[in-house]
């Protein structure tokens, strides 16, 4: 029986989804106001924000190839 590899997910795959969504809000925020300062504000902060949510939403995720059908903690002593 073969079980399924998961490859984990780099860290250039998170700040490509943030630098994805920074752009976009920018984007949305230069031409509703045409002003860059505003622009990089609003873009570092998503940037930031998506990439702490994505950190966690990653961290909370569990990576374990546990069976579920055996108890985890198995009493090892031998019985006298």
């Amino acid at each position: 029986m073969t079980k399924n590899q998961k490859k984990p997910v780099g860290v250039l795959v998170y700040f490509t989804l943030s630098a994805i969504a920074a752009v976009f809000v920018g984007i949305l925020i230069f031409f509703g106001t045409r002003k860059w300062d505003q622009t990089f504000i609003w873009s570092g902060l998503t940037f930031i924000v998506v990439i702490v949510g994505i950190a966690t939403l990653a961290l909370s995720v569990k990576d374990d190839d546990f069976d579920g059908s055996t108890p985890r903690l198995v009493n090892k002593t031998p019985k006298k």
